[in-house]
């Protein structure tokens, strides 16, 4: 090696080290390296080279890692090192950097890592449907194949499973079992997917995994909570949740319809004893309610009104969108409508709280009443979130329901054999169904027929709730620009910015979104633009390729697999920005969905 002359003493001094190690100048060119540096690199002739480059290190987080006691670690030589430096520099700006072989260490970690025993709960979908739907002959045969296939799935991954239920599995296996399925991104999701039944009915899986705690216990309760997760939003997908991070995998499937409608049944007496036992009743939902959180509220409240509590609706602002209907129910002076401030007022020790249309308690109205009441109802119909309301004491989230109007008519229907709700609550519903499904073209099932069929039996008039949806002649031309000026990308996904501000945001941006999937080619469409608060509002629209609600979760958002929303402070241009990197992402470099996006 050739020494410089101004660092005989330094030399001299690595050389009795016995690790490795090299001084760095200011430029970041190794001027010595002692003759042990061969164990980091497989040769010695380093001096002259840059050493960030050949540790692929910068000297800020070697500086960090010197002040903070943390640690920069590099590979090389098929060993691992610490890299440490001196804490005093010299006047001509050399450090010194030791290399320190942490190999054994880290390899008892990972070993220790890899033989944490994880928990994996396994629930086959829509179990009573598939069975019903099943020729009596035939009814086992698709859960003995299931069956057969979990089994030979499990014993390539060295996972113990036993049946608990007639639908469901406990697996246990070891921590570096659950990476190699997290890399190949829960392939059996698809392979239980592919199974072909006689009549077409779709067989799907849930998975929840819990891992990264310490003991056996703590990893099942994570691992029941994962699977109640991957159920809730709507299944055919794994929840990882390792120690307080979650992470999703899969969901590709529309959430299936039940057919039996003797959860609505029991919800609906459920909810009238608590209403019976309640002192009074507060109804609220999200905050800058649409239609459909204000028409299950309407919902709500007439079923309070019935059971002869005082009841409020908590609404603290609301858009454009809203002003019609929202008129008409202060005209009536039928309903009695607060603000937050009233509304905390109100709540007292033996009040039930009904949330209708959200289940996240970020996004009530007034989460002030969440921590004040010990009574919260949560009837909602979005795909279950991480965030979600823990100390309800009865929750009624069904992913499959076109919209929270629907699940609360139901329940009006179980609440009594009379007509309980009027011309106008049957109207409020009725839109509250037609916004979520843009009128009916998305999300709609038998059930969701059945409910608007029910409604408009009871005094609905499709005319009036057509007149809800009139909007003002700028918010009108404010949609046509933004369809007009949509970029469109090559993965089929268009993009469009709705110019200025306005109250009606929320609505505007959902039709151009909706409007934007009537292009062929596209299938999956986002529509930004800021509100009169100055808040961007994100509408999200997919034909069921793309799942939209893991693209808004990145957002702070939610919503279903083909419908879903965000809002957020960026700027409308930086949202689009946003999505033009990250959609290609998702999608993947071949254009189908990967499966690993959406974590948390």
């Amino acid at each position: 090696m050739n020494k410089n002359a101004g660092n005989i003493a330094g030399a001299e001094f690595l050389e009795s080290l016995p690790v490795p190690a090299c001084m760095v100048n200011k430029e970041g060119a190794v001027v010595y390296a002692n003759s042990l540096i061969k164990n980091v690199f497989a040769y010695d002739d380093i001096v002259d080279g840059n050493f960030f480059a050949l540790t692929g290190s910068k000297l800020e987080d070697l500086e960090e890692a010197r002040d903070t006691g943390t640690e920069v670690k590099i590979k090389r030589n098929e060993q691992i090192f610490v890299l440490n430096t001196t804490r005093e520099e010299r006047e001509d700006g050399i450090i010194t950097v030791f290399f320190n072989n942490v190999t054994e260490r880290e390899t008892l970690r990972s070993n220790y890592r890899d033989e944490h025993v994880c928990q994996m709960y396994i629930s086959l979908d829509n179990y009573d449907e598939l069975i019903s739907n099943s020729p009596s002959d035939s009814k086992m045969t698709v859960p003995a194949e299931v069956d057969k296939i979990l089994s030979k799935w499990a014993e390539s991954n060295n996972a113990a499973i036993e049946s608990i239920s007639e639908d469901t599995y406990l697996a246990t296996l070891y921590r570096r079992d659950v990476d190699n399925l997290i890399e190949g991104r829960f392939s059996i999701l698809d392979t239980i997917r592919a199974i072909q039944t006689k009549d077409d009915f779709p067989v799907s899986l849930s998975i929840g995994v819990g891992m990264g705690v310490r003991n056996l216990q703590d990893a099942t309760e994570l691992a029941e909570a994962a699977l109640d997760l991957a159920m809730g939003r709507g299944g055919d997908q794994a929840v990882v949740k390792n120690g307080d991070r979650t992470h999703y995998y899969g969901g590709k499937l529309q959430s299936m319809e039940k057919n039996n409608k003797g959860k609505s049944r029991i919800i609906a007496h459920a909810l009238k004893q608590l209403v019976r036992e309640s002192s009074n009743v507060i109804v609220m939902g999200h905050r800058w309610p649409d239609m459909d959180c204000f028409g299950s509220g309407i919902g709500a409240y007439k079923i309070a009104k019935y059971m002869e509590k005082d009841v409020a609706i908590v609404i603290e602002e609301y858009n454009e969108a809203l002003q019609a209907i929202y008129k008409q129910a202060v005209e009536t002076d039928d309903y009695e409508i607060v603000n937050r401030e009233k509304a905390i007022e109100l709540c007292e020790e033996k009040t039930l709280v009904i949330v209708v249309d959200t289940h996240r308690p970020g996004m009530v109205e007034c989460p002030e009443i969440l921590e004040k009441a010990d009574k919260i109802v949560v009837i909602d119909h979005h795909r279950l979130s991480d965030d979600s309301i823990d100390n309800a004491i009865l929750s009624y989230v069904e992913s499959y329901a076109s919209s929270a109007s629907e699940l609360m008519t139901e329940i009006i229907q179980y609440t009594s054999n009379k007509k309980i709700v009027n011309k106008f609550e049957a109207e409020a519903l009725l839109a509250g169904i037609t916004v979520d499904t843009n009128r009916y073209s998305i999300k709609t099932g038998v059930r969701t027929f059945e409910a608007s069929a029910w409604l408009r039996r009871v005094g609905a008039d499709t005319t009036e709730v057509k007149r809800f949806f009139q909007s003002e002649v700028t918010s009108f031309q404010m949609r046509a620009e933004a369809v007009a000026n949509a970029e469109y990308m090559d993965e089929g996904v268009a993009l469009s910015i709705s110019q200025g501000y306005s109250t009606d945001a929320q609505i505007i941006n959902a039709q151009v979104a909706d409007e934007l999937l009537m292009v062929k080619g596209v299938k999956a469409s986002f529509a930004a633009g800021k509100n009169d608060k100055g808040k961007t509002v994100i509408s999200a629209r997919s034909l069921g390729e793309v799942n939209v609600q893991v693209i808004m979760e990145r957002f702070n958002g939610g919503g279903h697999l083909n419908s879903a929303g965000a809002q957020t402070d960026m700027e409308p241009e930086e949202v689009i920005a946003e999505l033009k990197k990250i959609v290609p992402e998702y999608l993947g470099t071949d254009g189908e969905e990967s499966d690993a996006y959406g974590q948390e």
